[in-house]
């Protein structure tokens, strides 16, 4: 039930001030899927949190305190993500991080909500790296949740408007995975484009289950008949890589504009087919302006023979180190109380977690999948010989987006 996978820990040697006076390994376990068919995503993560949970103990972002990171095996399931944090609770695991799977993270917002207010002094913290339906820092937002991926909406009102932009779309075909961020993307996407272009039709709309499509040719099918000129979808993983497959293998001419085409497989099935045709909008790409990153991402190529895309590990262990200096502590109320309206600077640029609703804001680029060459597209992806040039990057008080939370916090 349980699956232990070495971390990469180094000690460090760091006095923060008189009061702190002994180190603490702090364990954070890693729910996500490290088997199934979202294994890959989740493999990934795993290895860029270990990445980055060495380079933190190197540079001592936590002074004294070092962190490791250990593998939970949820299969993408909810279930079995209640199972896996009830075991590493009861192994005395205070921190957590999720983010494959929105419908996992509002399991886990409530089972830890509920763990919290039973067990005072025992407190479990989630970093949440890449789970990204809104509600998560609205309606069901908790002092106990930090969002450091932007979610789903501040990315589509980027995305939204430089399609707006573009007179050529006529015709918008929304498909997305059947569950709580795949059908917040379909709403989202009909509200802004209709309020920015009502021109624009949308000639199909289809959610299908989450992980268990193989053959997305009849979806594909759909989409030729409809005449769909542009594609809008959530998909992740190899619900997306199959249904980009799907779409060369039927030569469909149609743009996609996606959230997730750097995730692992994507790359692979697109190839050739997928050039100057898929765009995805997301909080950073390898080819930035300044190349920020680049020592991190040669390094993870090297060991893994893998693209280190997810850049929220980075974020996440930067800004928790920050608050363990900080508060002088590692217990999960201090730190949570350190990290609220928090700036660090990250990969890509300042990144703030935004106190009212645990929402982090941070700049959004907008990239196109085209040829690798020397200038502004140096990293390539799974050795395809082709990347993601950047056409558009956007501030974080543009990317921003208002909240309706209403957070109950601790008393303390």
């Amino acid at each position: 039930m349980l699956m232990r996978i070495p971390s990469l820990v180094l000690a460090a040697a760091f006095t923060v001030s008189a009061s702190t006076s002994f180190a603490e390994n702090v364990r954070i376990a890693f729910i996500d899927p490290l088997s199934g068919p979202f294994a890959p995503v989740g493999q990934n993560l795993f290895n860029s949190f270990k990445t980055i949970a060495e380079l933190s103990n190197q540079k001592q972002w936590g002074g004294q305190n070092t962190v490791e990171i250990v593998g939970f095996d949820n299969k993408g399931s909810p279930q079995e993500s209640l199972i896996q944090l009830k075991s590493a609770i009861d192994q005395g695991y205070r921190y957590i991080t999720q983010g494959n799977g929105s419908g996992v993270a509002l399991a886990l917002i409530d089972a830890i909500n509920k763990h919290n207010d039973r067990n005072p002094g025992k407190e479990v913290l989630f970093l949440n790296h890449s789970a990204g339906d809104p509600a998560l820092t609205n309606s069901k937002c908790s002092f106990w949740h930090f969002r450091f991926d932007a979610n789903s909406e501040m990315k589509l009102e980027s995305l939204t408007t430089f399609m707006a932009k573009d007179r050529k779309i006529k015709k918008i075909y929304i498909i997305g995975q059947n569950y709580a961020l795949g059908q917040e993307v379909s709403r989202t996407t009909r509200a802004y484009m209709s309020r920015k272009r009502p021109d624009v039709q949308i000639v199909g709309d289809d959610l299908h289950p989450i992980g268990q499509v193989k053959d997305f040719s009849p979806y594909v099918a759909k989409m030729k008949a409809s005449g769909a000129d542009t594609i809008v979808t959530a998909n992740w993983g190899a619900d997306l890589a199959l249904l980009v497959k799907a779409a060369r293998d039927a030569d469909l001419k149609a743009n996609f504009y996606t959230l997730y085409a750097a995730t692992t497989g994507v790359p692979t099935a697109m190839g050739a087919a997928g050039l100057d045709r898929v765009k995805y909008v997301a909080y950073w790409n390898l080819n930035n302006e300044t190349y920020a990153g680049k020592e991190i991402i040669e390094g993870f190529k090297k060991k893994y023979n893998d693209d280190y895309y997810a850049m929220a590990s980075y974020t996440v262990l930067s800004m928790l180190g920050q608050a363990f200096r900080e508060s002088g502590s590692t217990d999960p109320l201090k730190v949570a109380l350190a990290m609220e309206g928090m700036k660090v600077k990250s990969l890509n640029g300042e990144v703030e977690m935004r106190k009212s609703d645990h929402q982090a804001q941070q700049p959004l680029y907008i990239a196109t999948w085209v040829k690798q060459n020397n200038t502004d597209v140096k990293f390539d992806q799974e050795n395809t010989g082709y990347g993601w040039r950047t056409d558009q990057k956007i501030d974080a008080y543009v990317a921003a987006q208002p909240t309706s939370c209403q957070m109950k916090r601790p008393s303390h």
